[in-house]
C-alpha cells in the first residue's frame, strides 16, 4: 500500500525528532550526587565554632568541591579562627578577597587550607629531626608545608596549628590554626591587583609563631610530640565501634555526673506535657525496656536525638504493624538519631547540602532528610514525616523533635504500601 505524503511528512518528522532527542541526551549521564552523613566533617564544619571559615566556603561556592573531595576518600581542614578570619587578616587583602570579580582567589586561598587526606594524631607527616619541612600538596594545588616549632608545636606553613584534632569525623579531620595561610598564586593576584610591592601582602597575616631557626646551626629548633585536647559528647554508634577506636568513658570520668534515668524521664514527661505525643511516651514506658536502656547510655557519655511521631501518626499505624514480635522496638529505634541534633542544625544542613542522610540505632538502616519549603522532611514516599514540632525538649544530650509520620525504612515502606493495595507480599 503506497504511503501518503501526509503520512510519511509525519513519519520523517519524527524520527528527526527522535534523532535530535538521542544527540542532545549525554551518552553517560552523570550519576547523582553522594547524599551527605550527618556524621560528615562538612555537616561538623558547618556547625562548629569556625563560622567565617564555613560562611567563606558556602559564599566561595565550594561546598560542592568539598562533598566531591570526600567522596573520593578524606579530607583534612586547616580551620583559622573566627579572630584571623575577622580582625587578623589585613582590610585592604579582605576586600580584595570578598570582591566578586576576585572570587578565584578565595577558593583558591580557602582550599589551600584542604588537604585530601586524613591526618591523625600520629600522622604529622614530618620527623621533629629532619632539617627541611615536609611538603604536601592542597586541594589549591599548591604545596604546604609541614614542621614542629621550638616548644614542639605543628605548623602548617607559618601558621601554629593551636586546636589539634578538633574536630574529628569518618571522612575527615579540622584541626584549628591561628592564622590564615596564604598561598604564593594568591599573593601575585593580590598583588597585581594592587600594584603593591610583592611583599607587602605578609601584612595580611601576624608574623608571630613561625617556625624557629637555631641560629648555631641555621637549621630548624628540634621540636617534640604534638599534644591533643580531649573534650566533647560521645555519640551513641561510637558505642557499639570497636573497642579500640571508641573506649567507653571510664568510671569516675568526666561524665560521672550525668544522671541518664532522670533525662530520659526528665524528656518522656515532657512529651506527655506537651500534648499530642503520649502514643510514643508509652511505647517507650511500657512497651520496651529503652528508657533504661537510654538512660544508660547517656550515663556513659552518649547522646541522641529522637524523632517523635505525633498521635495522630501513630494512629495510623495498623494493628499488623504493632502486633508482630518486636515491631514497637524497632519502629522507635528507626527513630532515634544517634548523635545530638536540634531543629536549627538539621535545618542548616539540608539547606546547604539538599539531602542528608542520618544513621539511626535500628542498624544498618539510615533517615533520609531532605529541604522540604523552610523545614526538614524525613523519609521518602507515603512512609515521610516533616518536623513540625522543633525542639519539644533539649538539654545537651537529649533532643526531641516532633514529626506528623512514622518512618520506616524504604523496603519496608514499600512493603506496607503494596500490603494498604492488596498486593500479595
Amino acid at each position: 500500500m503506497a504511503i501518503k505524503p501526509l503520512h510519511l511528512a509525519v513519519a520523517l518528522l519524527l524520527l528527526s525528532t527522535a534523532h535530535h532527542l538521542r544527540a542532545a541526551l549525554p551518552e553517560n549521564p552523570a550519576p547523582p550526587p553522594p547524599v551527605i552523613s550527618s556524621d560528615s566533617i562538612l555537616i561538623a564544619l558547618l556547625d562548629s565554632h569556625y563560622t567565617q571559615l564555613s560562611e567563606l566556603l558556602e559564599k566561595a561556592l565550594l561546598l560542592q568541591t568539598l562533598e566531591n573531595a570526600i567522596a573520593n576518600g578524606t579530607i583534612i581542614v586547616f580551620a583559622p579562627t573566627n579572630k584571623a578570619l575577622e580582625r587578623d587578616l589585613d582590610p585592604e587583602f579582605n576586600r580584595f578577597l570578598l570582591e566578586p570579580g576576585n572570587i578565584k582567589s578565595l577558593q583558591t586561598l580557602l582550599l589551600h587550607h584542604i588537604l585530601p587526606a586524613k591526618l591523625s594524631r600520629g600522622g604529622w607527616p614530618t620527623d621533629p629531626t629532619r632539617s627541611t619541612p615536609t611538603r604536601r600538596r592542597a586541594l589549591s594545588h599548591d604545596y604546604l608545608e609541614f614542621t614542629y616549632g621550638g616548644n614542639g608545636e605543628p605548623y602548617v606553613g607559618a601558621a601554629k596549628v593551636v586546636q589539634f584534632n578538633s574536630i574529628v569525623r569518618h571522612d575527615g579531620i579540622i584541626h584549628g590554626v591561628e592564622k590564615v595561610i596564604v598561598p604564593k598564586s594568591v599573593e601575585r593576584d593580590f598583588n597585581n591587583n594592587n600594584g603593591r610591592n610583592p611583599r607587602s601582602v605578609a601584612a595580611a597575616v601576624e608574623p608571630e609563631g613561625a617556625p624557629e631557626i637555631n641560629p648555631r646551626t641555621n637549621k630548624l629548633s628540634k621540636r617534640n610530640a604534638i599534644s591533643a585536647p580531649g573534650g566533647g559528647a560521645n555519640t551513641i554508634y561510637k558505642a557499639t565501634a570497636a573497642p579500640e577506636h571508641s573506649p567507653s568513658p571510664a568510671p569516675g570520668g568526666p561524665h560521672h555526673h550525668l544522671d541518664g534515668e532522670k533525662q530520659v524521664n526528665n524528656f518522656i514527661q515532657t512529651l506527655t506535657f506537651y500534648g499530642g505525643y503520649n502514643e510514643m511516651a508509652e511505647i517507650l514506658v511500657n512497651l520496651t525496656n529503652l528508657a533504661a536502656e537510654l538512660g544508660n547510655l547517656i550515663n556513659e557519655g552518649y547522646a541522641f536525638t529522637v524523632l517523635a511521631p505525633s498521635d495522630e501518626a501513630m494512629a495510623k499505624l495498623t494493628t499488623d504493624q504493632l502486633s508482630d514480635s518486636g515491631a514497637p522496638e524497632r519502629i522507635v529505634y528507626y527513630h532515634i538519631v544517634p548523635e545530638y541534633q536540634t531543629e536549627e542544625s538539621m535545618y542548616n544542613a539540608v539547606r546547604r547540602f539538599k539531602t542528608v542522610s542520618y544513621d539511626t540505632l535500628r542498624l544498618p538502616h539510615k533517615i533520609v532528610a531532605k529541604d522540604a519549603d523552610g523545614s526538614v522532611r524525613f523519609g521518602t514516599g507515603a512512609d515521610s514525616g516533616y518536623l513540625f514540632d522543633p525542639d519539644i525538649y533539649t538539654d545537651g544530650r537529649i533532643s526531641v523533635q516532633g514529626i506528623d509520620g512514622v518512618l520506616f525504612p524504604p523496603e519496608e515502606s514499600d512493603h506496607h504500601q503494596n500490603a494498604k493495595r492488596g498486593i500479595a507480599v
